[in-house]
């Protein structure tokens, strides 16, 4: 499979990342293990995940899905065919949160502990932080790239704002800056990334790695009524069953009825479409789901196909 450099960093990616917020919630270790090894087998390179995941299920308590991954890593030994990234800065309980040079230090140690390896490819600010300046922060991270823990770092649910004051604070100190950015993006949720987050990308050069490229299973097209929206993501697919929404469903039954596709297939296609975006992440629970990833990386859309899209989920 064709990689793609994730902005200007040395790291080639797969078009598609494997999300890891499943390993450890909706998937055990043992499930966890099959799909990781299904990635490799279909030509993907890249996992993301992050030191929370998966505090939120009743009895854990964050670092989870690191876990699996490293156990995975350790019993698979392909850590060499992987790019590894994770985040830091969500709250993990007992004061642990945040972007303080302090934490970061910490964190980062347990994230390679639990992840049975001696550097993260892409270390990721989770979420912004206000309370510590972007200078510690950065000086922070460059230290960890410095030392060879870290290949590149990358920013998550920055504002257009603060991504631009982040890549002139790191140039006038000459350290290393973010490469990439993880932003909310689908075929759905469109605004606020191409009105204000795109155009600080691509005037910096950065990778984009969007979430919830499927908008939480509802670009599958699984949910057709308010009725159909069960199960542990139901809370937030009910935002999407709106008059919008169903339009938006019968575009994508258009255009993968001509490719002899699923909607799932052609969503995550119109986003590895979009010129700005490195690769989307997307989730799986069985080796069928993950097979239906791969194949949208093969999926090309029209010039034609993509208008279609563009126009029934206009903003």
């Amino acid at each position: 499979m064709s990689t793609r450099q994730l902005g200007q960093s040395g790291l080639h990616v797969s078009p598609l990342a494997l999300g890891g917020n499943v390993f450890g919630w909706t998937l055990d270790e043992a499930k966890s293990f099959t799909l990781l090894d299904g990635l490799v087998d279909h030509g993907l390179n890249f996992i993301d995940t992050a030191d929370v995941y998966e505090r939120w299920v009743p009895g854990n308590q964050g670092g989870e899905s690191e876990t699996i991954i490293g156990n995975w890593l350790k019993k698979s030994g392909k850590r060499d065919q992987i790019v590894l990234a994770t985040k830091v800065g969500m709250d993990m309980g007992n004061g642990k949160k945040g972007l303080r040079a302090d934490y970061i230090q910490r964190a980062v140690e347990d994230s390679l502990k639990r992840l049975q390896t001696d550097h993260i490819d892409l270390y990721q600010a989770h979420i912004d932080d206000s309370d510590t300046p972007l200078e510690e922060t950065l000086q922070a991270l460059a230290k960890l790239v410095e030392q060879g823990k870290v290949r590149a770092i990358g920013a998550s649910n920055y504002s257009a704002e603060r991504l631009r004051e982040a890549h002139q604070i790191a140039q006038r100190l000459g350290i290393p800056g973010y490469i990439s950015l993880q932003p909310h993006y689908n075929l759905y949720d469109r605004e606020d990334y191409e009105k204000n987050l795109e155009p600080v990308v691509q005037e910096l050069g950065l990778g984009v790695i969007s979430y919830y490229s499927l908008a939480s299973g509802f670009l599958t097209g699984k949910y057709r009524t308010k009725d159909d929206i069960k199960g542990a993501r139901s809370d937030s697919v009910k935002k999407y069953m709106t008059e919008r929404g169903v339009t938006i469903l019968s575009a994508l039954d258009e255009v993968a009825e001509e490719y002899d596709a699923t909607p799932a297939r052609v969503a995550l296609a119109w986003l590895m479409a979009r010129p700005s975006v490195t690769a989307p992440i997307a989730s799986a629970t069985s080796l069928d789901q993950l097979k239906e990833l791969a194949e949208a990386t093969r999926l090309q859309l029209s010039a034609e196909d993509i208008s279609t899209l563009d126009h029934a989920s206009a903003y």
